[in-house]
């Protein structure tokens, strides 16, 4: 993890660059935007909780909603000025959760929002040409995925959500250092079951080799958040009950205490 200075990178919006960089693999159809002062900025701002198929809520969960939004918000705010600005990456296998995650942290940090596997697939030309692509040249496409994260890495106040290829080289496990990364554990019989909805291209069946595969480099990053250990916190049975925000409260908590630990170990090495 590397805290870095108040001083960051503004960014000019990546699906729509004025200026494109062409990826120095010759056969590959990537192009990545020039990182460059903005002409346009666009914070994201996301609805924090919904229920998808329910019409009408009880006045007493309208209230716990926003209360906990509130309260995600204000936590937030208060850790602030001692995050200066430092990314906060996502990693994890693909899913909604996560995604959701990362806009609500996003929108309560005031950060801005990126997911990597989507700027990998909009750099291609859409998902058909990166599935091709990938299919035909898989170093390209990884060093494509390590492009992006070059990218990201070396800005300020983003919360990026991550795919599988950001844990899969050195190299790019060495980029998430330049922020705070965090493992996102969703239990594998929530990916089954089809809560989590961003598997289309995995089978359920492959998932489990997935996770067993990736696990080891997922528990390098420098929090992990899970989602059962924040039911069994919560007092939850149902592990459906865990709500976007009481998993973003168990990020920002552990946000504090990285900050926090550094800060202090910051002040023990100054000279008396």
């Amino acid at each position: 993890m590397e805290i870095i200075g108040s001083a960051t990178m503004t960014i000019q919006s990546i699906t729509a660059p004025t200026n494109l960089l062409q990826f120095h693999n010759p056969r590959s159809p990537f192009h990545f935007p020039v990182v460059s002062p903005p002409t346009t900025l666009r914070k994201l701002r996301t609805t924090t909780f919904s229920l998808a198929d329910d019409t009408t809520l009880s006045t007493t969960t309208k209230v716990a909603v926003k209360d906990s939004s509130l309260e995600v918000k204000k936590t937030a705010s208060d850790i602030l000025s001692g995050l200066k600005g430092t990314s906060i990456f996502l990693v994890g296998m693909d899913n909604s959760i996560k995604t959701s995650l990362g806009k609500l942290l996003a929108d309560a940090l005031r950060y801005y929002y990126f997911d990597s596997d989507s700027l990998v697939l909009e750099a291609a030309g859409g998902e058909s040409a990166a599935k091709a692509f990938k299919e035909s040249d898989e170093k390209g496409y990884r060093e494509a995925e390590t492009e992006v994260l070059k990218q990201l890495s070396s800005m300020g106040r983003l919360v990026v959500c991550t795919g599988n290829g950001a844990v899969q080289s050195s190299t790019n496990l060495a980029l998430l250092r330049h922020g705070i990364s965090i493992w996102i554990d969703v239990p594998l019989d929530m990916a089954a079951s089809g809560v989590v909805e961003d598997q289309s291209e995995l089978p359920a069946s492959e998932l489990s080799a997935v996770y067993k595969e990736l696990r080891d480099r997922y528990a390098t990053a420098d929090v992990t958040i899970s989602v059962q250990k924040v039911a069994n916190q919560l007092g939850y049975d149902d592990l459906d009950a865990v709500t976007t925000e009481d998993m973003a409260m168990e990020v920002l908590k552990e946000i504090e205490r990285l900050t926090r630990v550094k800060r202090l170990m910051e002040e023990a090495a100054r000279p008396f």
